[in-house]
């Protein structure tokens, strides 16, 4: 078990010089409540920027180098101070207590083991590579991992929000499927000594196999180039031929008549085509014209019988003799217009009719004239390239017979074989461990996933999400309600708090059952977005439950007052004058 003890921050973020310390010895529910007293504190009801994150900042920091938030580290330090900052963190392990002290300007990081530093090497600007990876290899944890079931924070990318991918490197180091890794990583270690005495075997004969494979490939390059070459060439000679017998087959003196008659073909099918196209227009116009006259004919036969549109009498004289007059102009205009067009129709069709019908399009064997009259030099040309591919010489062939004739040792692999074989062997092994299709790899996923799936349905229905959310075998996640495929996107924001909530304690009793156990669980302001009072009284009793009966030092980050009540303890972040202090021993008496 892992066993977080304490944890002093010194101008880190908002805290300042003075070092504040948080104590994880409580196995109880505490609430992290912030007083900004630069804005009023409680009389105010302002609990944002005092530093409650922080605390889960520098304990990120303090295993990793990292935030758990997306800050750069020169950005963790202290702006008034800008320097001196100073994280340090202990913890058992196997009876065995550690701890680790990390800071920046100065760069820092000291790592103890029973109160005995360990010798820093590889330090590189104060960071040793080696003491960190001997930090993360203690913590067998990644930081990814360590943000989805030590320390749950809003800015951290929910699972179900990550790429497929990335959703599935998690559930492998979940599952113990990276595991293999580790025993792929010995096995991988013998390979190379089996590979290293191949080596050694192989290096008697490495020149003869190197001459005899560089023989053997030159002769097999030059075989597929000859072969392309006099594939080439023969179709060469075929295209020159047959475009010879087609053009000597070619009455050159018709083809020239062909596109004379071509030329006169196109000049009148071009002018029929224009006064069709005239006549498509003036047709409809004339139809159009004779309706005009028909009507305005019309409208001055209806005239007798016409009244007034407004009172329904019969028009005066005066009025009817104005409208007749308009009418007789409209007339006119309509018959002259119809005139016009029907002058122009006529025009049109007596054009066509001189024209006449004209014969079918000429066929001509060249495109155009030019390449007709410039026939007999295209014929001499083709014969001239055919006479000279005919006689093009193989330019291969003395290569090869050179190549051929050259001498090839015997080589012995019986040496070789047998380790090739071993290593053959090994890297089977090594497949089983690796390959995501391997029976290995399916019996460890078939063993977990259904804890899995059974901690993640059990956690989820105390919470009280109507959802099914099961993961299936290739270790996508589906999402369901009454029967309906839903995406996480779907859920509104309180049911996907929940949800994240659900799925980071089941992935934490998978962890602690494969793994270790943790002590610590940080849970930041997630129970205060967008969750309903029944949402929050449902987490509440799974936090309860998991500091009472399992141990636990659970810190709820919240800015919810009334959540004091509902606690064993409150962790005060106090912010005053611009900086952030702990008030670490505040006890609740409750329920």
């Amino acid at each position: 078990m892992i066993k977080f003890k304490d944890l002093t921050v010194k101008n880190f973020m908002s805290v300042g010089n003075q070092t504040q310390a948080v104590s994880f010895d409580k196995q109880q529910l505490t609430l992290v409540l912030g007083e900004n007293l630069d804005q009023g504190g409680d009389d105010s009801g302002s609990r944002n920027g005092t530093g409650k994150t922080t605390i889960i900042n520098a304990l990120s920091y303090a295993l990793y180098g990292l935030a758990l938030t997306n800050i750069k580290r020169n950005n963790l330090i202290n702006k008034t101070n800008n320097k001196g900052m100073l994280v340090t963190l202990s913890f058992e392990k196997d009876n065995k207590q550690y701890k680790i002290e990390r800071g920046r300007s100065p760069n820092v990081l000291r790592f103890f083991v029973n109160g005995q530093e360990q010798e820093m090497s590889d330090e590189s600007q104060g960071d040793s590579r080696k003491t960190q990876e001997e930090i993360s290899y203690l913590l067998g944890m990644t930081h990814n991992m360590f943000k989805h079931i030590v320390a749950l924070n809003t800015y951290t990318e929910p699972f179900l929000s990550m790429r497929v991918n990335d959703q599935k490197d998690i559930i492998e180091q979940l599952l113990g499927i990276t595991i293999l890794s580790e025993k792929a990583d010995s096995l991988k270690e013998r390979v190379r000594q089996t590979k290293d005495s191949i080596q050694e075997e192989t290096i008697k004969i490495n020149a003869i196999q190197s001459a005899n494979e560089k023989i053997g490939g030159t002769v097999e390059s030059l075989q597929r180039t000859q072969r392309a070459w006099i594939a080439k060439k023969d179709q060469d000679v075929i295209k020159l031929q047959t475009g010879i017998d087609q053009l000597e087959h070619l009455d050159i003196d018709t083809e020239l008549d062909l596109h004379e008659k071509l030329s006169n073909w196109s000049e009148h099918n071009n002018a029929i085509m224009g006064l069709k196209k005239e006549l498509s227009t003036l047709e409809p116009a004339l139809v159009r014209a004779d309706k005009s006259v028909e009507k305005a004919k019309q409208d001055i036969v209806n005239l007798d019988d016409a009244t007034c549109y407004t009172c329904g009498q019969e028009l005066h004289a005066d009025k009817k003799a104005e409208i007749a007059e308009r009418k007789s102009k409209e007339l006119a205009d309509a018959i002259a217009y119809q005139a016009e067009i029907a002058t122009k129709v006529t025009s049109v069709t007596v054009a066509l009719g001189e024209i006449g019908d004209i014969n079918g399009k000429p066929t001509t064997f060249y495109e155009t004239a030019k390449e007709a009259y410039e026939h007999r030099q295209n014929v001499d040309g083709l014969k001239q390239a055919l006479s000279s591919k005919e006689n093009d010489a193989d330019p291969y062939q003395a290569q090869i017979d050179e190549l051929n004739n050259s001498a090839m040792q015997e080589i012995n692999w019986s040496v070789v074989n047998d380790l090739t074989s071993l290593k053959d062997h090994q890297d089977f092994l090594l497949k089983l461990l690796t390959n995501k299709d391997s029976f290995i790899r399916k019996k460890i996923i078939d063993q977990n996933l259904a804890y899995l799936n059974n901690r993640l349905t059990n956690y989820l229905d105390k919470l009280g999400l109507p959802h099914q959310v099961v993961f299936q075998n290739d270790l996508n996640v589906e999402i369901t309600q009454l029967g309906q495929d839903l995406d996480f996107d779907n859920l509104s924001r309180g049911e996907r708090n929940r949800l994240i909530l659900g799925m980071s304690f089941a992935f934490r009793d998978v962890w602690e059952s494969l793994y270790q156990k943790i002590n610590l669980l940080f849970i930041d302001e997630l129970i205060d977005s967008g969750m309903d009072t029944a949402g929050v009284e449902n987490a509440l009793s799974v936090l309860k439950k998991m500091g009472r009966e399992r141990d636990k030092n659970v810190y709820l980050i919240s800015h919810k007052d009334e959540l004091v009540g509902r606690v064993t303890h409150v962790l005060k972040v106090i912010k005053e004058n611009g900086f952030t202090n702990y008030e670490n021993d505040v006890e609740v008496h409750n329920e």
